[in-house]
């Protein structure tokens, strides 16, 4: 399982790229894996500002739909638009081409779990 270490995480599986004050943000390489081939990713929060843990969209495999949370609060300001037409981007590149969204940071990201924390909290 690839859990890299420049990264922060989440209880809910998203994984956090922070630059300057945007972060990007995606799931990670052990929730693709549980969820699957995924079909579809669908985000309607870009332009709205959203609180750490709401739901910023869902994303659907072939046998489950789940929500995807925010890890951080702020503004979702960019959709991955290379995932409208290929989603499996984020089963075979989940921290690459796979991210999901980009959002304006204006909270505090102190609660994100680190790559050992998370490693541990998968079993990892």
């Amino acid at each position: 399982m690839n859990i890299p270490q420049e990264l922060k995480y989440t209880k809910d599986h998203e994984w956090v790229r922070i630059e300057d004050d945007i972060a990007t943000i995606g799931v990670t390489d052990f929730a693709q894996s549980e969820l699957g081939d995924i079909v579809y990713v669908e985000v309607e929060t870009v332009g709205e500002t959203l609180n750490a843990e709401e739901v910023f969209g869902t994303v659907e495999a072939v046998k489950t739909v789940s929500d995807l949370f925010m890890p951080v609060s702020g503004e979702v300001t960019e959709l991955n638009e290379k995932l409208a037409d290929e989603p499996e981007l984020v089963n075979s590149d989940p921290y690459g081409d796979g991210w999901m969204v980009k959002v304006k940071i204006s909270g505090d990201a102190s609660g994100l779990l680190s790559a050992e924390e998370y490693a541990e909290l998968v079993g990892a």
